[in-house]
């Protein structure tokens, strides 16, 4: 199974009816994150972006100076990611998050912009740990 946006055309922008019908009942979940987003950052910037033809489209929030999260649709559900820095990584380290969170940043390999780790999104499962890690990524 390949990990693809469910939207591939770069000539043709998701919109928010295209985007509710991919993902389905997750939508809600997209918006809830979205809002814990702006919440906790209200002067974020949110964007589309089509990093290659074969990544599709993608959605991130960003600060003034890099992206807080990305969100990754994909079909029937979305991957909420993040890329985080060595201060940042170990504030998850040292949180409550899941510790599945946890072992999967410390294993994710490590470039100049950090560490990434992408969360499945299904269900409210792991909100509460996307809002822990929003709010990391923010503080530093």
């Amino acid at each position: 199974m390949s990990d693809q946006s469910v939207f591939m055309d770069k000539a043709s922008v998701p919109t928010y009816a295209s985007l509710e019908k991919a993902l389905g009942s997750s939508y809600d979940y997209w918006e809830k994150i979205v809002a814990l987003t702006y919440a906790a950052y209200p002067e974020g910037k949110a964007e589309w972006n089509f990093p290659g033809k074969n990544y599709g489209w993608s959605f991130r929030i960003k600060d003034k100076r890099r992206a807080i999260l990305y969100l990754l649709p994909r079909s029937g559900y979305f991957k909420a990611a993040f890329v985080f820095g060595d201060k940042a990584v170990a504030s998850v380290m040292n949180s409550d998050v899941p510790e599945d969170i946890k072992k999967d940043l410390q294993a994710a390999r490590k470039y100049a912009e950090g560490r990434g780790v992408s969360i499945e999104v299904h269900s409210n499962e792991h909100i509460p740990a996307i809002k822990k890690l929003i709010d990391i990524k923010l503080a530093h």
